[in-house]
């Protein structure tokens, strides 16, 4: 599966680009720094949650050109590592 087709990788993706456009205009306007920083820290969110479904699909892809197509058992043990892996 190529990343070009993980709907929710692209979605985080935009979602950040948007709140990074947000910044920019925030600080153009001098506008609060609290609220800049909380757009800042939104974007740092939304990046490092893309980062991890970037991670888990890639893992989950070369898994299948290994192993062959993963059981729903191995998906649902797969979701718990990448829930696991969000606190590195």
């Amino acid at each position: 599966m190529s990343h070009t087709h993980n709907n929710d990788l692209k979605n985080r993706l935009k979602r950040a680009q948007g709140h990074l456009a947000t910044i920019l205009t925030m600080v153009e306007e001098n506008r609060d720094g609290l609220e800049t920083a909380q757009q800042l820290q939104a974007v740092i969110s939304a990046l490092d949650k893309a980062k991890t479904v970037l991670v888990t699909d890639h893992i989950e892809h070369h898994l299948e050109d290994v192993v062959g197509p993963l059981s729903r058992e191995a998906r649902e043990k797969l979701a718990r590592l990448s829930d696991l892996a969000k606190y590195l």
